[in-house]
């Protein structure tokens, strides 16, 4: 059995330059290049990868679905350029590919790291994701900014933790949260989310502090200092921020 592995990126040169190295042990590495400044593509090019150059859609998962469709090892494992697999998670990822499991595909515990923090509490560990699945038995449901697949067949559970490192610095978290908010309003323009008095109170007021309240107190993100914090707070202050992006788009359309 074989593997590949597929990364899309958009401007991830610092990521790459890191990440890559490791990956000397699947069969196949992709890397999909949307439209990066910071010589992401070379960096690929140079380490081996096969690659594409794709326009940076704001439904990231038309890109994800690229990559999975020029894979052509028997699995296929998924990964962002801020993500890292250890070396105990790589041979347990071999030792699978290399048996007859009786799983179409595979989940895994992901260890959320801030500002070189591993956060523990307010909702982050263990963060599961569904990475690692045979080739024709997962696709990419059509969401925007958060994807999700979709797995034909029984899913297990991997022992060892993936690595996510968030934002090393609070300069490359303004970048994304500035990118990711223009996504989630942009997908809240098609679904049609309005812009009204009764909307004003949700995103404004209830889903932020909710959001807030949840996610430091009553699931303990005081406990991991200030990156706790910091995530807590503009996980919330990403709502208020997204529907101002909405209201923005709606003028635009008007003018």
């Amino acid at each position: 059995m074989t593997l590949s592995i597929t990364i899309i990126g958009h401007n991830e040169a610092d990521h790459l330059q890191e990440l890559l190295p490791q990956l000397t042990w699947p069969d196949e590495v992709i890397y999909v290049d949307c439209e990066s400044g910071d010589g992401s593509l070379e960096i690929a090019r140079e380490h081996g990868c096969l690659t594409f150059s794709r326009p940076n859609d704001r439904n990231l998962n038309i890109n994800k679905s690229f990559a999975m469709d020029q894979a052509s090892g028997d699995w296929i494992f998924y990964l962002d350029p801020d993500e890292r697999i250890p070396s105990e998670l790589a041979q347990e990822i071999q030792d699978i590919i290399n048996s007859e499991s009786k799983f179409s595909a595979f989940r895994l515990r992901r260890k959320n790291h801030y500002f070189g923090k591993w956060l523990k509490y307010g909702s982050q560990y263990p963060d599961i994701q569904l990475r690692m699945f045979r080739r024709g038995k997962g696709k990419f449901a059509n969401q925007h900014v958060h994807e999700k697949l979709q797995i034909e067949g029984k899913i297990g559970m991997l022992r060892h933790d993936m690595l996510h490192y968030s934002y090393l610095n609070i300069s490359q978290f303004l970048r994304k949260f500035d990118f990711y908010s223009s996504f989630e309003a942009g997908f809240m323009l098609e679904q049609n989310v309005q812009v009204n008095a009764l909307n004003h109170l949700r995103y404004f007021l209830l889903k932020p502090l909710v959001r807030f309240l949840r996610r430091y107190f009553l699931k303990g993100g005081f406990r991991d200092g200030i990156p706790g914090f910091f995530c807590a707070f503009f996980d919330a202050a990403n709502i208020i921020v997204r529907y101002f992006k909405l209201w923005e788009l709606k003028r635009q359309q008007k003018n």
